[in-house]
């Protein structure tokens, strides 16, 4: 698998392109926006693109999703969780409150849910379901590549932000604590923004996590 984190969008959010080596199906991880940015990547690396995938309802995640979509023959987008529908219907709204052009309203092909799973080529992501930041957030994880796309849930030396329309610290916690870190400590996360990291060195060294127990 060869993975292109390629920030867009004055937020710098961390769009990801995922290529599968063995037959070069690829998927783009929540194109935010600068779209042609983003096709220039995509022919840069050869990568055939089947599938958009959405971590959360957030502007800078899912504004260039419909247009990169048709850009590339109407490819399907995919996810987030149902629980994120609201933010995507307040896309215009949103667009106009952070002067972020002219993003419109749209629905994914599928909603995504707890223990659903994606292909990319020849390999599986597991969708995980993990509220606080948006109540329809989710996490795909790639278990045989020990790498998980996390969208604004964690970060390296952060957390996502809950102050936002139905947000929720407590699940937040909840979901990193009872279903990130246990899938280990040497699975490393694209976050929403900035650098990656481990699920390991986030136990030991995340100021907003209270963790003792270490996981394998």
């Amino acid at each position: 698998m060869n993975i292109t984190i390629i920030p867009v969008t004055p937020f710098q959010q961390n769009c990801s392109l995922i290529v599968c080596k063995q037959t070069n199906d690829a998927a783009i991880v929540d194109p935010g926006g600068d779209i042609e940015q983003l096709l220039a990547a995509i022919h840069k690396a050869g990568a055939k693109v089947t599938q958009i995938l959405l971590t959360h309802g957030h502007l800078d995640h899912v504004a260039g999703a419909p247009e990169l979509a048709a850009a590339l023959g109407h490819i399907p987008i995919i996810g987030p969780h149902l629980g994120d529908k609201f933010w995507l219907d307040a896309l215009t709204e949103q667009s106009a409150r952070f002067g972020f052009g002219h993003a419109r309203a749209f629905l994914p092909n599928q909603w995504l849910s707890e223990g659903d799973a994606v292909t990319v080529g020849v390999h599986s992501l597991e969708v995980i379901h993990c509220p606080g930041h948006t109540p329809g957030h989710v996490v795909f994880y790639a278990k045989s590549q020990q790498i998980a796309w996390v969208g604004d849930v964690i970060f390296q030396n952060s957390i996502g932000r809950t102050d936002f329309p139905q947000g929720n610290h407590a699940d937040l916690i909840s979901s990193i604590t009872d279903k990130l870190l246990p899938l280990g400590d040497d699975v490393q996360f694209v976050p929403g923004h900035g650098n990656t990291s481990t699920f390991g060195a986030e136990r030991i060294n995340n100021p907003h996590l209270k963790i003792g127990k270490k996981y394998s």
